[in-house]
């Protein structure tokens, strides 16, 4: 009798699949998203009976995630949607089967398409074996149980059977460790079923419409504060409009539109000045708090962190100080950023308020005094009832200079693909309270105006002028690659790709401190998913 069931599920199956093969897929106006996925997928994904679809219903995974895999069944099996149903059937599985809050927090950074971030691998066998070909972090940002971590390395060895005999592949057997071990090790660390994902499902989602105040930094084009408004659609759809205004004084205005996913995930599309952006953010579980990061829609390496909080009527908070650091044994002005800013300024001992000006809900200018003997680091800051504690810092001398990211990546361009530039930073550190430099309780104080330079990174580099050919870096540590190659000028025709030395050169005072990174400029990355 199990057989014939069987027999009869495989004849179902065949004959649905070849009815898929007949049909366009239907449309997302025409379908409740559920129905939209069964009759989407049904044709070679089964129902059991409680009315799952096989492989779909056993992995959780981020709005990305889930595009990606819609997109992967276009390419291997022809089953190409239409944008409104791909959408569609994004949304329904972000939202029924997406991952947690806490279940992204540690891989934000992929998501938000951070360039040159360092990878953590919570397990290095996983690093090892599965993490070669992309980034660990979309191994966990995703979730199956034991049975489907191993069909995925079935997948694997199917669609790149070479995968065996590649580097960290050859020397080991591969296949074994990547068919009994690491399914073992994915579903005890990245499992289907969590407390996290259960107790998220039952909160009713946060409504983000409103205003909001915001601040950040774009690197490169210097911090920013501003405000966001937005105002719901139905349907967690939502319109947005922007405000920046930066330090130095330039203001950006934009309007766009936004989804949000999973009850928190916040994708958004905007005209910000001249440029399109796409945003990344994360919403609070509460709904008062937006962090994350917008980027430019065709250079995703060019873009700013933004944090921002709901505005209350009758009730005040402080978002920004600019500059965040102040030295001692001078008098200097302040610019606080919040709303509901009323009542009398305070700052932390050794610093002194001494005249308010400029003064409105939204900000108010403070000159201050700061004491010769004022203790270095964090320094509170109250107006009237709104008060902060880690926005501004005191400092008697920069103890160091760093280019962050300290390893980068800039690409070439040629053809079809535009170059992928490289936006460094000089940070400003002090040693903290052990008085040691580069160790965990130094005390970043944040970006400082710098002079700029490349120069070879070694021998092997000089050798091959890579200083000269790779590119060049701006005042505001925009590196921007030379065009591809090959480069007749060049010692063996090269691709214009490099191995450099970037210095950063910071005034402090009558003092000039230094910091080095490493940039590498290679060739063109041809392939390029929203999870890396």
């Amino acid at each position: 009798m199990k057989s014939d069931d069987g027999f009869i599920r495989l004849i179902k199956c065949f004959v649905l699949s070849g009815a898929l093969m007949l049909v366009q897929p239907v449309s997302a106006e025409q379908l409740d998203q559920q129905l939209l996925l069964t009759q989407s997928c049904v044709g070679c994904h089964m129902p059991n009976d409680q009315g799952q679809l096989s492989r779909i219903s056993a992995m959780r995974k981020t709005p990305e995630g889930w595009d990606m895999t819609i997109v992967r069944m276009g390419i291997w099996h022809g089953m190409n949607f239409d944008t409104a149903v791909r959408r569609q059937l994004v949304k329904y599985l972000a939202d029924t089967q997406g991952l947690a809050p806490e279940e992204t927090a540690d891989y934000r950074g992929l998501l938000e398409r951070r360039p040159n971030m360092p990878t953590d691998y919570a397990d290095e066998d996983i690093g090892v074996i599965c993490a070669r070909c992309h980034s660990y972090g979309r191994i966990a940002l995703q979730r199956r149980d034991e049975d489907e971590w191993r069909k995925l390395s079935h997948t694997h060895l199917g669609q790149w059977p070479t995968i065996e005999y590649q580097a960290t592949s050859r020397d080991r057997n591969w296949w074994e460790i990547a068919r009994d071990q690491m399914p073992v090790k994915l579903a005890a660390l990245y499992p289907l079923k969590t407390d996290a994902w259960t107790e998220w499902q039952s909160r009713k989602p946060a409504d983000p419409a409103g205003e909001w105040r915001l601040s950040g930094e774009q690197p490169g084009a210097g911090r920013y504060t501003g405000h966001l408004k937005i105002k719901a659609l139905g349907n967690d759809q939502f319109e947005t409009e922007y405000q920046l205004t930066y330090a130095d004084g330039k203001q950006l205005t934009g309007q766009g539109k936004a989804i949000l996913y999973t009850g928190y995930e916040w994708r958004g599309a905007a005209k910000l000045g001249e440029e399109s952006i796409r945003s990344v953010y994360a919403l609070s579980s509460d709904g008062q708090r937006l962090s994350g990061r917008w980027f430019l829609k065709e250079a995703d390496e060019i873009g700013g962190d933004l944090t921002a909080v709901r505005v209350k009527e009758g009730e005040s908070a402080i978002v920004a100080v600019e500059p965040p650091f102040i030295r001692a044994g001078e008098k200097t002005t302040v610019t606080i950023y919040g709303y509901g800013l009323a009542g009398d300024v305070a700052l932390g001992e050794g610093v002194k308020a001494l005249n308010v000006s400029d003064r409105s809900p939204d900000q108010l200018s403070v000159e201050v005094e700061i004491a010769q003997d004022a203790q270095p680091g964090l320094t509170p800051i109250s107006v009237g009832e709104a008060t902060a504690d880690a926005l501004l810092k005191v400092y008697q001398k920069i103890d160091a200079v760093r280019v962050e990211p300290a390893f980068a990546i800039a690409r070439i361009g040629g053809g079809t693909l535009e170059p992928v530039k490289a936006q460094l930073r000089a940070v400003g550190y002090l040693n903290g309270p052990d008085g040691q430099a580069g160790t965990e309780d130094d005390i970043r104080l944040g970006s400082l105006a710098a002079d700029w330079a490349v120069d070879n990174f070694d021998e092997t580099a000089a050798a091959m002028k890579d200083a000269q050919y790779a590119g060049q870096i701006a005042d505001t540590g925009l590196f921007t690659p030379s065009p591809g190659g090959p480069n007749p000028k060049r010692q063996f025709s090269a691709n214009n790709v490099g191995n450099l030395k970037v210095t950063a050169t910071v005034k402090d005072g009558d003092r000039s401190l230094a910091g080095d990174g490493q940039l590498i400029v290679t060739v063109q990355r041809w392939n390029n998913p929203p999870l890396q």
